[in-house]
C-alpha cells in the first residue's frame, strides 16, 4: 500500500526562468515560494494560500508550441478573472458556459503552457 498523502509540486517547462517568475509573480500575483541555485536552479511559485506549487523547470521549448498542462485553477468569478487577465495582456480563451458545468476558460503563459480557470461552485 502506498504512503502518498498529497500533491506538493507540479512541474512545468519554461525557456527563461527569470521571465517566468515575472509572469507568475507580477502578472498572476503568485508568491515565489522557493528560488534556489544548486546544480540546477529550482523555483516554486503558487497562488496565495495554495498548498500546491508550480515548479518552473528550465528546458527547451519550441516557439509557439502549446502544452496542455492539465492544471486547473479555481476562482470565485471566471468571467471577471478572464476580463482581468486579458486586460493585463494574458492570452485567454473563450469563456465556456455549458449547462450544469461551472464557467471556465483557458489561458497560456509566455512559454505556451496552457491552464484552465474554473469558477468555484458556491
Amino acid at each position: 500500500m502506498s504512503t502518498i498523502t498529497d500533491i506538493r509540486t507540479v512541474g512545468i517547462t519554461t525557456a527563461d526562468q527569470d521571465k517566468a517568475i515575472g509572469f507568475y509573480r507580477d502578472t498572476l500575483g503568485f508568491d515565489v515560494r522557493l528560488d534556489v541555485d544548486g546544480p540546477t536552479r529550482w523555483i516554486e511559485v503558487a497562488p496565495r494560500g495554495s498548498d500546491v506549487t508550480l515548479a518552473l523547470v528550465a528546458g527547451d521549448r519550441e516557439a509557439g508550441e502549446i502544452t496542455e498542462t492539465g492544471i486547473r485553477f479555481n476562482v470565485p468569478d471566471a468571467a471577471a478573472e478572464r476580463e482581468s487577465l486579458g486586460s493585463r495582456g494574458v492570452s485567454v480563451g473563450e469563456l465556456l458556459l455549458w449547462p450544469g458545468v461551472p464557467p471556465m476558460f483557458s489561458f497560456d503563459d509566455p512559454d505556451g503552457n496552457r491552464f484552465v480557470i474554473i469558477e468555484q461552485a458556491s
